[in-house]
């Protein structure tokens, strides 16, 4: 099967999330399931074209009422088996993409060009295959920069070698929509009466993702759960009657997680590899770990970690709101040691400034690092995740793995993949609560501490439950051959 990813960005070259993550990841995965791969993704400032190949010829672009011209270069994505190899595409178009940040900069967080940049793109996604002369079986599409892609194929590409393609739009965040203004809409080449047919209008204006959802040919998202929560009105962000309406071709398959990357026994950012038969290794991460962050090294006191963006998304207010957040308390009122590496709003970066002045057993740093995000993963014995809704969410996978007991809320990723703890029957890999609240975040916190302190054997028996979890790409991998598959039968049972 021939597939090519669209997406925004893809690791290791662009990156803002788990989206970056996700792309890379099952790529590499259906590769390694005999499937021929390729991401084409766009050429942004930061990636340094003298790495690069570049082909050819330049690449003419359809859009608006002319023609923009692109260079395109490629390279090999790192970790592709080497008998299948993947081969990443990158649209190189200056005044589009050559400047700092992929959506925005923080003087400017959503740059005023997006739809012109990503309708120029999604047009070029189909220019690269003719240029090329590699049609695909599957145009598989990431969040609302690429949601074009799956309307144009319908109004208008799906014709000639494009014929017997589909598509597939997967949706990472429902959240975030790319609504603009409907004067943009030119740019797209397509009729106004494919505006209202497509689905773009909203409210007078422009939605990428909304006109996605109905175009494409199969729908999906990242967690089984949140497919469920994106069908009601309290987690559809106005998109749930349509997300209900497609429900026939929308489903939820689980993300993945790179297993070659994170994995404790084999990781080099952390002093000692360890694993389910030894776990010496995670005594020696939390040492490192209390020493990086200059807490007292004492292996007795609980280690709470975190890594996040310091958004509402992830409910940061309920934990970190000035004067009713519950970070003060759990810091105050428990035996514990508190670690954050994070980045987001400014209000919240300075209440973690300050916070951090004041506790003692409370140490932040503002910005990210890969090497300590995997020891803050390693070497904590709790990992905090009180999101106010994750579509399927890396980091409590990546703590399971670890054997890190997550402290999370139940929705969206994170109920499908954790299971609370039962203190009478020792089951579980980690805490849940229901509600987002500061009582909530601080009781359930207080509860994994209690435990921590008086049931250690069932923590430590969780701490091996959560490591033999399988959240392998294969897995999922294979769900997306079945979803292509179903789409595909569909497409040739009913070609018009």
């Amino acid at each position: 099967m021939k597939i090519l990813m669209a997406a925004s960005e893809a690791v290791p070259y662009a990156k803002t999330g788990g989206l970056a993550d996700a792309v890379s990841a099952l790529a590499i995965a259906l590769a390694k399931l005999g499937h021929e791969v390729r991401i084409v993704i766009p050429r942004y400032y930061s990636i340094n074209r003298d790495k690069l190949t570049k082909l050819e010829g330049a690449l003419g672009v359809p859009v608006g009422g002319g023609e923009e011209w692109s260079a395109i270069y490629t390279a090999r994505l790192p970790g592709a088996p080497p008998k299948n190899p993947i081969s990443v595409f990158f649209i190189d178009h200056e005044n589009f993409f050559g400047r700092d940040g992929i959506y925005g900069i923080p003087a400017e967080p959503d740059f005023l060009d997006n739809p012109r940049r990503f309708t120029f793109f999604s047009h070029a996604v189909f220019q690269l295959c003719r240029k090329l002369s590699w049609y695909p079986d599957v145009l598989h599409a990431h969040d609302w920069p690429t949601a074009l892609v799956p309307v144009l194929l319908k109004f208008g590409q799906r014709t000639g070698e494009f014929a017997k393609t589909i598509s597939v739009l997967t949706i990472h965040n429902l959240g975030y929509q790319g609504i603009y203004s409907k004067d943009n809409y030119y740019y797209t080449r397509l009729g106004w009466n494919v505006f209202f047919e497509a689905g773009l209008d909203d409210w007078n204006m422009m939605n990428f993702l909304k006109a996605g959802i109905n175009c494409a040919d199969k729908l999906n998202t990242v967690s089984p759960n949140y497919a469920r929560e994106t069908q009601t009105q309290a987690h559809g962000f106005r998109l749930d009657g349509m997300l209900r309406y497609r429900s026939a071709d929308y489903s939820g398959i689980l993300n993945g997680i790179d297993t070659d990357v994170w994995n404790p026994a084999k990781d080099t950012f952390i002093p000692q590899p360890y694993s389910i038969k030894n776990m010496a290794g995670k005594a020696k991460a939390k040492e490192a770990l209390q020493r990086a962050f200059e807490l007292p090294g004492d292996p007795q006191v609980p280690v709470i970690g975190m890594v996040t963006r310091l958004t509402e998304q992830k409910g940061v207010g309920a934990l970190f709101g000035p004067s009713y957040g519950s970070a003060w308390s759990i810091c105050r009122d428990m035996n514990i040691q508190f670690v954050l590496l994070g980045t987001g709003e400014a209000w919240c970066e300075n209440e973690v400034r300050s916070l951090s002045s004041r506790l003692s057993n409370f140490k932040a740093r503002i910005g990210y690092s890969e090497d300590l995000s995997h020891l803050v993963e390693a070497g904590s014995d709790f990992f905090l995740m009180p999101s106010r809704y994750e579509p399927c969410g890396l980091n409590q996978l990546y703590s399971l793995a670890y054997g890190t007991p997550p402290i999370v809320r139940n929705t969206g990723g994170l109920a499908d993949t954790v299971e609370n703890f039962n203190q009478e029957t020792g089951t579980g890999t980690g805490f849940m609560f229901d509600d987002l609240t500061p009582n909530a975040i601080y009781d359930t916190t207080g509860w994994a501490v209690w435990a921590y302190y008086n049931r250690r054997s069932l923590v430590e028996a969780m701490r091996i439950t959560g490591m033999r979890q399988n959240f392998s790409w294969k897995k999922s991998a294979e769900k997306y051959v079945e979803l292509y598959k179903s789409g595909l039968n569909a497409r040739n049972s009913n070609p018009f």
